[in-house]
């Protein structure tokens, strides 16, 4: 006779576990923390190894053997994934509704069809809108296994049947353990649902695709340790009405996080870029105030992209400072620093800054890109076309170095800029040499020279 699943219920804020579900935790008094979890039975605690022998080995006798890739045939998709697909990974790929996630991981198990079987378990559409799909982008894989469920011991019954080598769940927040009574979504069904895929890619050597909702704020839905469980986490992003997509990759156990991977949203699908530098610059029929082209990195690769600003007289008692695609926070303090060392205030004038294509820069080699925006706007007096400005500004009015400083200016010669404004650190080694390069230590000379 089976045993019958328990379950407890544990508080998500000090971890004290209840037989029973409460409002408030009798330990630390946290309302509305308990989840419901559980209980593992006899039959998993014997089988639950998730990969590797038993016992503890020395480091040095663990032998290292190459980890095989398999290519999904979208050269930015593997780019971010570090260079394909690991057996046995799981990859969490989160973004907004109708953004292209069902679309890009339907055409990838169609690409690895003829080499890798592949299962695409939907939770969320039937099959006829699956096949609509398939049909409407023109792809031809009849092969492929479909699945139409939402409880996770149906699909990993039917997982160890088929054994494909790459499934894809759409999406992981629709499932549901049955040994749980919570509703599918809930905390303790996404993490539960979570674990067993998990133990059944590691078991199997199956790679799998989770699909995850976003919460309003942009992050994956559920609980935190969803993203702690899986192997990477990928972020789907995208303007809104704009046809082109970029995947960000924010973990990876088996490669560098934050590549970052472009795609062009087409009548046929998802295609990847391989030139995305040139969809970020703005091509203007001659120079504008208040443009600036600078020199980001994303993992790998050195991207080229345009910050735009406009600085206006502010008509309310306090300016406005608004950002897209930088911190706010630091445009506060960058302009403090200028008004501070360079004697060019703007306390009263909006400022608004703009990376065009919807990039997401978070690293400094924006400061002094920004600031030479904000004062070419605030001048009315535009900037050479072919200068390309990177570099990290301090609050004492310095310039440092940023990394990889060679390969942006390289990235840079590629694209035929002829002339570069860098901190003079970043110019050590071999620089190119058909570029005229300006290197500087304080922020006021690298204002002097525009």
């Amino acid at each position: 006779m089976a045993q019958k699943p328990k379950t407890q219920y544990v508080c998500s804020e000090c971890g004290a576990t209840s037989p029973k579900w409460a409002g408030q935790c009798g330990e630390c008094g946290a309302w509305n923390s308990l989840t419901e979890q559980a209980l593992p039975v006899a039959a998993l605690r014997r089988g639950g190894q998730y990969a590797g022998a038993e016992g503890a080995r020395r480091l040095g006798e663990v032998k290292l053997e190459k980890t095989p890739r398999q290519a999904t045939g979208l050269d930015e998709l593997d780019r971010v994934l570090g260079g394909g697909l690991v057996p046995g990974s799981v990859i969490l790929l989160g973004g907004d509704p109708g953004i292209g996630k069902s679309t890009l991981l339907l055409q990838t198990l169609v690409a690895l069809q003829p080499t890798l079987p592949g299962l695409y378990v939907t939770g969320e559409e039937s099959l006829d809108q699956v096949a609509l799909r398939a049909q409407r982008l023109g792809l031809a894989a009849f092969d492929l296994q479909l699945l139409a469920e939402t409880s996770v011991e149906r699909i990993i019954q039917q997982a160890e049947a088929l054994l494909p080598k790459v499934m894809v769940v759409d999406s992981i927040q629709t499932l549901f353990s049955e040994n749980l009574t919570a509703a599918p979504g809930s905390v303790s069904q996404v993490r539960e649902a979570a674990a067993l895929l998990t133990r059944l890619a590691k078991q199997r050597g199956i790679c799998v695709f989770l699909i995850g909702h976003v919460t309003k704020e942009g992050a994956i839905a559920g609980p935190r340790l969803l993203e702690h469980i899986v192997d990477t986490v990928l972020y789907f992003e995208g303007e809104a009405g704009s046809r082109y997509r970029v995947i960000r990759a924010v973990k990876n156990r088996f490669g560098a996080a934050n590549e970052l991977g472009v795609f062009a949203m087409t009548e046929h699908g998802l295609k990847p870029v391989s030139n995305p530098s040139a969809i970020f610059l703005s091509r203007h029929e001659e120079p504008v105030p208040g443009s600036v082209i600078m020199v980001t990195r994303e993992g790998s690769r050195p991207l080229l992209v345009e910050v735009q600003a406009l600085v206006a007289e502010s008509p309310f008692g306090q300016p406005r400072r608004v950002t897209l695609g930088l911190e706010q926070n630091r445009l506060a303090m960058l302009l403090a620093v200028m008004h501070r060392h360079a004697g060019v205030a703007m306390f009263d004038q909006d400022v608004f800054i703009n990376v065009v294509g919807g990039v997401k820069i978070s690293e400094t080699a924006a400061d002094l890109p920004l600031l030479c925006a904000a004062l070419s706007s605030l001048r009315n007096r535009p900037l050479p076309a072919d200068t390309v400005i990177f570099g990290e500004v301090g609050l004492a009015g310095e310039l440092r170095p940023v990394p990889h400083g060679l390969e942006r200016l390289r990235e840079a010669a590629k694209h035929g800029f002829k002339r570069a404004i860098v901190p003079k650190a970043n110019l050590q080694g071999h620089p190119p040499k058909d570029m005229e390069l300006h290197g500087v230590t304080r922020l006021t000379e690298a204002l002097g020279l525009l």
